[in-house]
């Protein structure tokens, strides 16, 4: 990537775009510009924190791991968002894991580099503040979403939150995610998911597609999301006569 692709990167970037002409040079001096592979391993839980990631293009998932396999997905990280930063910002250990979930382009700046830079910087610092506002009202709305609302309200508040992420694409109503993936972001099996998915597809609020979930009624989704639980029923998951009689085909059975 050349110097004035660069420039012209970081001048778009969200986070970076209301610097000052000189610190926005200064700036791409220290962002190193990285390719990766979709599985690539950017650090793990508990490595040192020695460097700040800008996404340009694709996902990367933050996730942890129980010693029994399991697997959590904390965020996806997709372009014109940063990750890193608390680890950058106070020298602690890295709290999960950083794995690219897609083909990614990604910056990447030196905590040496970013930490003098940002002091000098007061407007950068208020973005900073901002963001990291941001991930501790995201973080209380998770614990919310766990500790009170049932499987629906949890994956639909999922659902609208990726779509909110994606709202500045023109295809922003449909996710790129598998099913596996969101399981591990709502806390919930993939096959309660499955079940859960094709019962508002019947009710065409979603539509499933290969490896992506489409959005279809974002209305009665955010509806279900603000509803939470309603005395422990699984509002939304109980089918019509209509979808009760709806089987899907899985071709001839087999003979016993």
């Amino acid at each position: 990537m050349t110097r004035a692709v660069k420039l012209s990167v970081l001048r778009q970037h969200p986070t970076f775009r209301d610097l000052e002409p000189e610190a926005l040079d200064q700036l791409c001096r220290y962002a190193k510009h990285t390719i990766l592979q979709r599985g690539a391993t950017l650090f793990a839980k508990d490595d040192p924190g020695n460097s700040l990631y800008a996404v340009i293009s694709g996902t990367v998932k933050i996730s942890v791991s129980s010693p029994d396999g399991r697997n959590a997905i904390l965020n996806l990280v997709g372009p014109g968002e940063l990750f890193g930063e608390m680890s950058v910002l106070d020298g602690q250990p890295r709290s999960a894991d950083a794995t690219a979930n897609t083909n990614c382009e990604i910056f990447v700046i030196d905590r040496r580099d970013f930490l003098p830079f940002m002091r000098s910087q007061p407007t950068l610092a208020a973005k900073f503040i901002e963001l990291l506002c941001t991930r501790l009202r995201w973080t209380s709305d998770q614990v919310e979403q766990v500790i009170l609302h049932d499987l629906p309200g949890r994956l639909a508040s999922a659902l609208l939150g990726l779509v909110g992420k994606r709202k500045s694409a023109p295809e922003s109503h449909t996710i790129p995610i598998t099913q596996q993936e969101i399981s591990e972001m709502v806390g919930m099996t993939r096959e309660s998911i499955n079940k859960q998915l094709r019962a508002w597809a019947l009710r065409k609020w979603v539509r499933l597609e290969h490896g992506a979930i489409v959005v279809l009624d974002a209305v009665a989704l955010r509806e279900l999301a603000e509803a939470g639980t309603r005395g422990g029923v699984l509002i939304a998951a109980v089918p019509s006569r209509k979808e009760a009689a709806w089987q899907p085909d899985f071709g001839p059975a087999k003979k016993k």
